[in-house]
């Protein structure tokens, strides 16, 4: 396969991983406008502390098996071995069952002391116990999606990922009214009526995680079975290939898993970090515990909700990356390695850049129109955490890279410079400037940031890659600044002629991608053979031709 198909390839299949990251977020988003309503900022911080300590767990048990898996997966296809490829489904299976069972049960015995010595937020239990089934079953879900990842086939994944999220959506929303109501009465009875409703209200949000779980997990089990029966046909076809020992495999998967996981874990174990170190500072510093609980429950149910949709893009072409990124480095393709990796860059900045632009510049009109919030608190997080998008968009898309190029520790050793450097920035802005909440906006930008500029010196160091600069970062840069005024000017314009700030936002999200895009090809910030890479790249190409945007 030649560079320009495999990377034609490469970003097809990421885009489709990254569309339905996309609509699982947006779904997601969706869902959380009537889960908020019900459950308050109070049920947010408990839904939001409860989602913090699954995570963890979930990251250390499971989290880095589908990134495992796809490159134990496409290194042994590239080189014909499918008798090998299903001894490492099986094995997978195996660790992801045990690994999820275990930290189901740490969860189970220790929701107590880490929701109310370790985090401060007690009445978070009732919504991290419901969560404990739901690591046995992502952690056998995860191994599915990274196996077919690993085939290079991106569709069994988005497809679960999407019904997974609709049913999260309708049951956490469902549940959570239902258990509000209940939690109403039981406080009633306590003495304690708006913690105990908020409380159990954060439980039937997290009742909808564990139930979409396991649609996702059916569904990819449902196209699992039917593949494996073409898939062990194929197998019987092959004649003289090597094939591990169990012992082995597991040993190959854990020696996979053990770096990525460390990264991973550091990686996002800032956020549970934030958490505590804010609750406690902010504790120490006689704060009360209700305004505690709001600043967190906006932070964490409205700020990073809204954030974590375009990083969603990088997560999901992140993912993508890996397989193919792992075949060529396998096959000694330094320059297929390197196009690659220009073209995952390029793509994610074209997309970061705006979406930073936009998030800033309509803060308060999209948390007016989405949670009807319109404190100053809630659009000055979003105004100045925006440019945090650009910054994990590609502090994630590079942890991916270097994983897809087996330098599997560099993102360990850069993850935890840093979130020591993290930690001392967040204590500093808590203690000594007394910024409260946020301290934990600016210290969570500048982790990300962090990471952009290690990662990018490892990517280079270890790949021979040579970053453009005035393509890559100037002139989308530019193009959304641009874009930027006239979102503004024609938000600004609307509101004034009609009155109504949900067509205002949305006429203006408009007109900023239409700005965007011109003037992104008029700077010449995209190729016509860049265009074509995309998904519908002809089509686009076509109707950028006849607007003459394109020569």
């Amino acid at each position: 396969m030649s560079n320009k198909k495999s990377s034609t390839s490469f970003l097809v299949q990421g885009s489709i991983l990254a569309m339905a990251s996309i609509i699982s977020r947006i779904i997601g988003l969706v869902y959380r406008i009537p889960l908020t309503a019900i459950i308050g900022n109070k049920g947010n911080d408990y839904y939001g502390c409860a989602f913090e300590i699954y995570n963890i767990l979930l990251i250390i048990s499971s989290y880095s098996l589908p990134l495992a898996v796809s490159k134990l997966v496409s290194a042994d296809m590239s080189l014909g071995r499918k008798k090998n490829v299903y001894r490492i489904l099986k094995c997978a299976l195996i660790f992801g069952l045990v690994s999820g069972t275990i930290a189901a049960l740490i969860l189970f015995f220790g929701a107590e002391f880490i929701t109310g010595t370790i985090m401060k937020t007690p009445y978070s239990i009732f919504a991290v116990k419901v969560l404990v089934p739901t690591l046995i079953v992502v952690a056998v879900l995860g191994v599915m999606r990274g196996f077919f990842q690993g085939l290079g086939t991106m569709m069994p994944s988005a497809v679960s990922q999407i019904l997974e999220q609709i049913a999260n959506a309708i049951v956490s929303v469902w549940a959570a009214y239902v258990l509000y109501n209940y939690g109403t009465k039981v406080g009633a009875v306590l003495g304690n009526a708006e913690n105990y409703a908020a409380a159990y209200g954060a439980a039937g949000g997290t009742l909808g995680t564990g139930t979409g779980a396991v649609v996702g997990l059916l569904f990819a089990a449902f196209v699992l079975l039917a593949y494996l029966s073409v898939f062990k046909r194929q197998m019987k076809r092959e004649r003289r290939a090597k094939v591990d020992s169990y012992s082995y495999i597991f040993k190959i998967l854990f020696i996979t898993i053990i770096p990525v996981l460390m990264s991973t874990t550091i990686y996002n174990c800032n956020a549970i970090l934030d958490q505590a170190i804010f609750k406690n500072i902010a504790n120490l510093q006689g704060y009360s515990a209700n305004d505690i609980s709001e600043w967190n429950g906006i932070y964490t149910g409205k700020y990073k909700t809204l954030i974590n949709v375009p990083i969603s893009i990088a997560s999901a072409l992140a993912a993508s990356s890996v397989p193919a990124l792992t075949a060529a480095y396998t096959n000694g393709k330094k320059e297929a390695v390197r196009s690659q990796i220009n073209t995952a860059i390029r793509f994610i900045m074209v997309v970061a850049f705006p979406c930073a632009v936009g998030m800033g510049v309509l803060a308060s009109p999209i948390l007016q129109l989405l949670f009807r919030d319109s404190s100053e608190l809630a659009a000055s997080m979003l105004q100045l955490g925006a440019v945090s998008i650009v910054f994990f968009s590609l502090s994630t898309l590079s942890n991916g890279l270097l994983q897809g190029i087996n330098r599997m520790r560099e993102p360990v050793k850069n993850a935890l410079i840093a979130l020591v450097l993290h930690i001392g920035l967040l204590v500093v802005l808590m203690y000594v400037f007394k910024l409260n909440i946020y301290a934990v906006v600016y210290a969570n930008a500048f982790f990300g940031l962090l990471m952009c500029v290690l990662n990018a010196y490892s990517v280079k160091k270890y790949s021979g890659y040579r970053q453009e600069i005035r393509r890559t970062f100037v002139i989308p840069g530019i193009s959304a600044l641009i874009m930027g005024v006239a979102v503004y000017l024609s938000y600004q314009l609307a509101l004034y002629l009609l009155r109504v700030n949900a067509i205002a936002t949305v006429f203006s999200i408009f007109i900023g991608v239409i700005v965007y895009a011109v003037v992104l090809l008029l700077l010449k910030g995209l190729k016509e053979e860049e265009i074509l890479k995309f998904p519908k790249g002809a089509a686009l190409v076509r109707l950028a031709r006849k607007m003459h945007l394109l020569r």
